[in-house]
């Protein structure tokens, strides 16, 4: 039995309906009941806990061969990270009251950057389970691909993509929630001791004008990527309600920068099979228009 949390997620969703692929038993974490139903019907076995609720959580870990976790993204947290750091602590006491055999937690590219930013939240994480009861494996991702979603609608009426990330021809670690998903479930599914990390990222590093490219192709119109000047960064996110939009700069600063980067560099990251052109047509495919 497999234990995921964020099952009504995409990432965990895709981890779910891998192992199931795969012939394994799941036990579906949930919060709401209704939203376990669908799951119960692929022959998912639900367990109610929210994430914060370490008694809960420690019963779904109970007797599971290994356990997804996930932290909640909070893209707005304030100072300190307190959200968080809740969770976090919940987490941490539910695997030591419920001791699955194995944990994969699902970390971030850039975690062990000195710098803070919006993924710290996920160094703090990584730091309260280094000394877990249990093997630990620290999954950490790249950039997603299928963050390109906000670009959809302005690179299909305009022929405009405005982008945080510049210069425009500078390439990153990306990866698709399809191999996420795929190599999170496999990784459940291997033995461990102790505690490893496994970086990830997909068969290619992508940079704005590729995505520029790849709309280009799919919506049969010239589009181009424009950046969206700095100093203007403050201004717009604080327009769109986030009273705390620092360390969401400093994370854009940090893969801008070059500083936010896999531990182990483009050659230790594992990679993956999905291309960026399959990504995002399967984004633009499933949005409306």
């Amino acid at each position: 039995m497999f234990a995921v949390t964020g099952i009504t997620g995409q990432v965990g969703g895709h981890v779910a309906h891998s192992l199931l692929k795969a012939g394994q038993q799941v036990r579906a974490i949930v919060r709401d009941p209704q939203k376990g139903s669908a799951w119960a019907t692929w022959g998912c076995e639900v367990a109610v806990a929210d994430i914060a609720d370490t008694k809960a959580l420690a019963e779904a870990f109970r007797g599971t061969k290994a356990a997804f976790v996930l932290l909640p993204p909070t893209f707005d947290p304030s100072p300190g990270f307190p959200e968080a750091r809740a969770v976090i602590s919940a987490v941490r006491s539910a695997i030591d009251e419920g001791r699955p055999e194995r944990v994969v937690c699902l970390s971030t590219i850039g975690v062990q950057a000195s710098q803070e930013n919006l993924l710290t939240q996920l160094t703090l994480l990584e730091r309260a389970l280094a000394d877990a009861p249990v093997p630990v494996t620290f999954f950490r991702p790249g950039w997603f691909m299928e963050n390109s979603a906000w670009d959809i609608a302005p690179a299909r009426d305009r022929g405009v993509m405005p982008s945080f990330l510049y210069p425009l021809d500078r390439r990153i670690p990306m990866v698709s929630v399809g191999d996420v998903g795929q190599v999170a479930a496999e990784l459940l599914q291997e033995e461990w001791a102790r505690t490893r990390v496994v970086e990830l990222e997909g068969p290619v590093r992508v940079s704005p004008n590729d995505i520029a490219a790849v709309f280009t192709e799919l919506f049969g119109r010239p589009v181009r990527g424009e950046v969206v000047p700095r100093n203007t960064w403050l201004e717009a996110f604080t327009s769109q309600g986030m009273k705390n939009p620092g360390p969401r700069i400093r994370m854009l600063d940090g893969f801008n920068e070059g500083w936010i980067e896999f531990e182990g560099g483009e050659s230790g990251s594992r990679k993956g099979t999905v291309p960026l052109a399959t990504a995002l047509r399967d984004l633009v495919q499933g949005t409306p228009s």
